[in-house]
């Protein structure tokens, strides 16, 4: 089982190899798609997404597909996030898994974010036109997984990308992959691998690229002139994490969680949080990412590397493995007020 696994592993990361360049802080700013790196889900926000190892269900499409099984057998989720408070950013995010009889399971996911309304301005009507537009950043995500001995999962993940304006818009895809192992008496023992947001190019294009011009002769009419925009990556990644339960008798548990983040357009990141849950119906969990050869505050993103959350889960019944489950989290950032993520999650 153990060679298995490292096959498995290894065969992922020398497969995506080609398209991570890890770390290099030089290239920062050069990608887009960076809602990709956002996390609307509230339970793993409160551990500022590190929890590679033993993130399960719905979460899994947006840490590492691989714990998509690791439900009872249907979750849904529903999520909304206020991105640094203040802005006047929101995420919304829907998302379902359901187990099936093989040990696989399937799941879909949206999420939006939704930038309010802006002025439309020209260069000769710089304070507005009396127009308004809204941007409008949209993926769709659908993930499969399958585990093996209920040890090892392994899962892949399509996901579209769609950024738009009223006349200019761009697609792309994307593929993640992932490995999770648990092992241990009671499974106390997890770690996880994930390789997120490899995929194609893309290029903005639409009427909004074009303009009005003299002609080169100057022959006294105007023709229309399309600009070429130029094309921009996504945002690659490489998640390493390991986890373990310190189980204190029946009702108490603590998790340790540790993370390695190789990002191929800033600098990797390390990170580490814990969890404690009572009878996993009530949690308290935190976090702290640290950006690896960043000097100064100003260096690193805007997030100061802290989150913390909680989660309240309500059994439909007593002694039902039915659930409905209440998740917040917070994440402090340098500018604004942080941002806060609200989840509702229904467990059967």
């Amino acid at each position: 089982m153990r060679i298995k696994v490292f096959f498995v592993i290894g065969s992922l990361t020398f497969l995506f190899q080609p398209f991570l360049k890890a770390g290099n802080p030089d290239r920062q700013g050069e990608a887009g798609a960076y809602e990709l790196l956002l996390n609307p889900w509230a339970r793993s926000s409160g551990l500022f997404h590190i929890n590679t190892a033993s993130v399960r269900g719905v979460e899994a499409m947006r840490i590492n597909i691989a714990g998509l099984p690791r439900i009872n057998s249907l979750e849904i989720n529903l999520s909304g996030a206020n991105y640094l408070q203040g802005t006047g950013i929101r995420m919304n995010a829907f998302g379902i898994s359901r187990k099936l009889k093989n040990g696989a399971a399937l799941g879909l996911s949206l999420t939006s974010l939704n930038f309010g309304e802006n002025k439309v301005t020209t260069e000769d009507q710089p304070e507005g036109t009396g127009a308004n537009f809204s941007p409008n950043f949209f993926n769709i995500a659908l993930g499969y997984a399958y585990t093996f001995e209920n040890k090892v999962s392994v899962g892949i993940l399509m996901r579209g990308i769609s950024e738009s304006l009223a006349n200019v818009s761009a697609f792309g895809l994307a593929i993640d992959a992932g490995v999770q192992y648990v092992t241990g008496d009671k499974e106390e023992f997890k770690f996880g691998i994930s390789l997120s947001n490899v995929g194609s190019r893309m290029v903005f294009n639409g009427e909004g690229l074009s303009f009005q011009g003299n002609t080169p002769n100057k022959a006294g009419y105007q023709l229309t002139f399309d600009q070429r925009a130029a094309g921009f990556e996504l945002p690659s990644m490489l998640n390493i994490g390991l986890s373990y339960d310190i189980l204190l008798g029946e009702p108490h548990r603590i998790s340790l969680i540790g993370n390695f983040t190789s990002n191929s357009f800033s600098r990797d990141q390390i990170g580490a949080g814990i969890e404690y849950a009572l009878w996993d119906s009530f949690m308290l969990r935190g976090a702290y990412k640290y950006d690896l050869g960043a000097s100064t505050l100003e260096e690193r993103p805007v997030n100061t590397g802290l989150s913390a959350g909680g989660s309240i889960d309500f059994p439909l019944s007593k002694g039902s493995k039915n659930k409905i489950a209440l998740d917040y989290a917070y994440q402090a950032t340098r500018v604004w007020t942080g941002t806060h993520n609200v989840s509702l999650r229904f467990n059967f």
